[in-house]
């Protein structure tokens, strides 16, 4: 029985939620996100929450349970307060800058490293050495943070790189005498 699908997900004020023909469509102050949900599984709105059960006793139904609820619940937070991943530029002469629609990264390359951002996602570099990635659909900032962090990978012996916050880089020891 699963424990995380048994609890109901709160919909806040200012969020409208909409379930039909096996499609859950959230819509709130941060934008519009959509998912497709299994046969395995029924969502049903009632007094200002979301209940998920399982539609049988099959095993994917019960694996399902949670996954699926924890989704919806993903859904209905994301566009109501955002998602919001920070990085770090570890490295002497590592900087990033936020001109118009680009992220342009310093990395070390011999030339500025231009990521154009898309749509319905804000990047804020309060500090040249640190990246805050914000928008409301969690995949896709995830998706842009491991795209950012893939030009520079910290590397193990100087812990020199994009990290992600509180990401630790376990360090080897160099070559010795």
């Amino acid at each position: 029985m699963s424990r995380v699908g048994k609890n109901p997900i709160i919909i806040p004020a200012g969020v409208n939620v909409n379930i039909a023909d096996g499609m859950v469509e959230v819509t709130g102050k941060l934008g519009k996100l959509a998912m497709q949900l299994s046969d395995a599984v029924s969502v049903v709105m009632t007094d200002g929450q979301i209940l998920v059960k399982p539609a049988n006793d099959s095993k994917m139904a019960r694996s399902l349970w949670g996954t699926t609820q924890r989704r919806v619940k993903n859904l209905v937070n994301d566009v109501a307060v955002g998602v919001t991943v920070n990085l770090e530029l570890v490295g002497v002469g590592y900087r990033a800058s936020v001109q118009g629609n680009n992220l342009s990264l310093q990395l070390g390359f011999s030339h500025d490293v231009i990521y154009p951002l898309p749509e319905g996602i804000t990047v804020k570099c309060e500090k040249p050495t640190s990246i805050a990635i914000t928008g409301a659909d969690r995949q896709l900032v995830g998706q842009i943070a491991a795209e950012v962090r893939s030009y520079r990978k910290p590397e193990p012996y100087k812990g020199k790189g994009v990290i992600r916050q509180g990401e630790f880089v376990i360090r080897k020891e160099g070559k010795k005498k």
